[in-house]
Order: C-alpha cells, then sequence, then structure tokens
C-alpha cells in the first residue's frame, strides 16, 4: 500500500513575502522599513513571522512605555470599550478630565489640550504661539537646528533637518533655525517679528543630545526678558523617559534656579498612550485660555477610550516604580555602552542621553561593515543588530538610538549589551 506523505508546512519565508507584497501594492512607500514583519510580542520582546525573538530596544520609537501586550492596557481598553469610545468634544466625560489633571500635576499649573498625535500636539504649540503674538504682528518661532518636530509642512518647516523638506519647498513661512545649546546664538537670531522658541529637551531623531542646564535656564530668562514664549517639544523625551516626567525636570534637578524653571508650552504623545494613538500639550497657567472656544479642535483627540489607556499608563507607571527604573536601568545601559566605547573606540565613538533615552554614535567609517554602501553606517548596524536579535533605532546616519520600555529588566539590559557588544567586537577585529 502506498503510504501517503502528508503536505509539507508552507515555507514560514513565504509568509513574509507575502506581507511584504501586500505593502508593495497597496501602501504608500514613505518608509524605509528593514526586513521585517511581526506577528505579536510580550514585554520588551517582539516575535516576527518566522517565530524568532527580539529584544526590542526601539520601543516601537520611544512609544511602548511599558512593552508589548501588557494586561493593564488591554483590560483598559476592554472595560472602557464596553461603556464608551467616542462621544466628540462637544460634550464632558470623565476620563478626559481626570488625565488632564494628572498631567497637570506632574508639570505645574495650566491646562491640557488632548490630540492624535505628536504632530499634532506641535501644531497646537504654533497655533498658541500664532495667537500669543497676533495683536502685535509677531509669528515667527525660532527652533534649533537638528531638531525635529513633526512631518506636518508647519513641522517639517520648524525642523532643523534639510532632509525633511527636501521636495516640500517652500516651507511655511515664520520658522527659522540656529545652533543647539548656543543661547548666544538664540538672542542673536531674535527679530521684531519672534514670538516663540521651540526646543526639545533632549533632541531625538538629531542624535540623543540633552539641553545644558545653563541653556534652559537662560532661554526662559531670554523669553521673559522678550515677552515670549518659550516652547518644548517633548513627544519623544518626555513622559518618564529621562527619568523624570519631562527631561527639563531631570536636566535641571540640583541645578540654582533649576526648581522654578517652567516652559510656557509642552508637547506631548509617544509613550502617552504606550502604544495607543494619542497626544497632548500642556499650556502654561497665564496663557491657558488663549485658545478659546473655535480656535483649535479635533474629532478624535481626547475621546474616552484614548483617556482611560493615558490613565491606566500613568497608574502602571506609578504602581511599578517605573520612573525610578528607567534612571536605574538607563544608567546601567548607559555605563555598559561607555564601556563599549572603551574596548572598541573605532567602532562607538559617543555615548549620551539620560534614563531609558540613549544614543550611541558610531564612527563614520568602519571598513568591516558589512551591508549596502549606499546605505547609512546607522542602518546597515541596525541590520547586524537585528541578525543577532536586538531592535533598535538609527538616528541620522550614525546614531544608533535605545528607547526601550520603561520596565525594561536589568537582564534584558544586559541581554542587550552582550549582543551589541558581540556587534561590535566582531566588526572590531
Amino acid at each position: 500500500m502506498k503510504e501517503i506523505v502528508p503536505s509539507p508546512p508552507p515555507i514560514v519565508r513565504n509568509q513574509f513575502e507575502t506581507i511584504r507584497e501586500l505593502f508593495t501594492k497597496n501602501v504608500v512607500p514613505s518608509y524605509g522599513r528593514f526586513d521585517l514583519a511581526f506577528s505579536h510580542g510580550a514585554g520588551s520582546h517582539l516575535f516576527d513571522v518566522n517565530g524568532r525573538r527580539y529584544l526590542d530596544l526601539g520601543g516601537g520609537i520611544a512609544v511602548c512605555a511599558l512593552g508589548h501586550a501588557h494586561p493593564a492596557i488591554t483590560e483598559a481598553l476592554v472595560e472602557q470599550s464596553r461603556k464608551l469610545v467616542h462621544t466628540s468634544n462637544f460634550y464632558y466625560h470623565e476620563p478626559q478630565g481626570r488625565l488632564a489633571q494628572s498631567l497637570v500635576s506632574l508639570i505645574g499649573p495650566g491646562k491640557i489640550f488632548f490630540c492624535n498625535s505628536g504632530g499634532e500636539a506641535n501644531e497646537g504649540l504654533f497655533k498658541l504661539a500664532r495667537k500669543f503674538g497676533h495683536d502685535e504682528g509677531r509669528f515667527e518661532i525660532l527652533t534649533a537646528i537638528n531638531s525635529f518636530h513633526g512631518r506636518t509642512l508647519a513641522g517639517i518647516s520648524a525642523t532643523g533637518q534639510d532632509k525633511v523638506k527636501k521636495g516640500f519647498e517652500p516651507m511655511v513661512a515664520g520658522f527659522r533655525q540656529v545652533p543647539f545649546n548656543d543661547l548666544a546664538a538664540m538672542r542673536a537670531a531674535i527679530s521684531p517679528a519672534t514670538v516663540a522658541i521651540l526646543i526639545e529637551g533632549i533632541q531625538g531623531e538629531g542624535g540623543v543630545t540633552p539641553a545644558s542646564p545653563a541653556y534652559l535656564l537662560g532661554l526662559r530668562q531670554l523669553c521673559d526678558e522678550k515677552k515670549m514664549l518659550l516652547l518644548m517639544d517633548s513627544v519623544q523625551c518626555g513622559h518618564f523617559r529621562s527619568g523624570r516626567f519631562q527631561s527639563f525636570q531631570r536636566i535641571l534637578e540640583g541645578v540654582s534656579g533649576g526648581e522654578n524653571f517652567l516652559p510656557d508650552g509642552i508637547s506631548m504623545a509617544k509613550s502617552l498612550g504606550g502604544g495607543f494613538p494619542m497626544g497632548a500639550f500642556w499650556v502654561r497657567g497665564p496663557h491657558a485660555d488663549l485658545l478659546g472656544a473655535g480656535t483649535h479642535g479635533t474629532t478624535y483627540g481626547g475621546s474616552p477610550l484614548a483617556c482611560a489607556v493615558g490613565l491606566k499608563v500613568l497608574e502602571v507607571i506609578a504602581k511599578e516604580k517605573l520612573e525610578a527604573n528607567a534612571r536605574d536601568t538607563g544608567e546601567f545601559l548607559k555605563s555598559g555602552l561607555l564601556q563599549l566605547k572603551q574596548c572598541h573606540p573605532k567602532v562607538v565613538r559617543e555615548v549620551r542621553g539620560l534614563g531609558l533615552m540613549l544614543g550611541f554614535e558610531l564612527a563614520k567609517e568602519i571598513s568591516t561593515l558589512p551591508g549596502d554602501p549606499t546605505k547609512s553606517v546607522a542602518v546597515r548596524f541596525t541590520n547586524l543588530l537585528h541578525a543577532a536579535g536586538l531592535l533598535a533605532i538609527p538616528a541620522g546616519a550614525q546614531i544608533i538610538r535605545l528607547l526601550p520600555a520603561l520596565n525594561l529588566s536589568r537582564a534584558e539590559a544586559e541581554e542587550g549589551l552582550k549582543i551589541i557588544e558581540a556587534v561590535a567586537a566582531r566588526l572590531a577585529t
């Protein structure tokens, strides 16, 4: 009797190819995607369609504050969706009021506007500044070279990186860029039309560069002197990533005068919803009512569902003391990267950042670095990390960013350092 052999299972590789083909045919090609397709995650790990596990030190670009598939987020989504998902902002609902209260208590006296993304949050700050200076004819906002403020037309106009502007000229009027951490340059750039200064506490896309304490305090004094608004883009560096709720709070710890520092507006998103899309901006007390009824709005922003998740993220961070974990585990990671720099200086040139927002700069030319030479050093190094089972985020041509979950464990941090060290050691030989 002829033996019937069951059909072999489909080659898993074909599943990836099928997914990629769906994207090729149906998705606008606006991203330079890596050759990875993920099926599910758990904590600080992701699993691709081949079943391979990766340690995720990219965190969805600083979004997944509690890692992947955190049960508290799932429970909040399910519980709130059984009650109320959306009503529109014509009406009141408790979750939005409670989340606004929580955020204000973490920053200082002021009010919150909820939206859907970091780009929208920055647009709100731009409108706030225009409204503030309108009657005097002031509209110009000064930003920093190497900054990043989103992908809207105003966002790329505010951004201090030419690569994001290319092909979309002319830019929206009213933005100029000056060197970061250079107070004298900022002062010299002020014109009669200048109404505000916008900076990141820690530049993210620009290379993980923190503002200096003197720069922050000097900008506050300058804005007070010139009657301008000081605005901060905390989309990436906020929400406890630095080891404090806002990066400026961490930067100014123990600095004379730092305890009284407050900007006039702060944009937020990314970790705010722990993966659920939401954004917000905070406006300091004296200016909190500038955007009155009819001056700004959103359909989905601050929905009951989004705010329930935002509240749950804050609850878990407080309960599990993740602010302290971002400090401690971040310091452990940074120390390990600094040791790596000492061991392999021809591969790693510099390490910088705070908490769980870290970056290491690669040497411009690593002769042993494989891959497509038309790709940046950062992208090729990231591909090697992927091959070794670790996810990280390139920034610019030479920077690798680590933006993991705030609940990253010491054991997972050790695992990550071992993988990065192994890749660097191979290139150093």
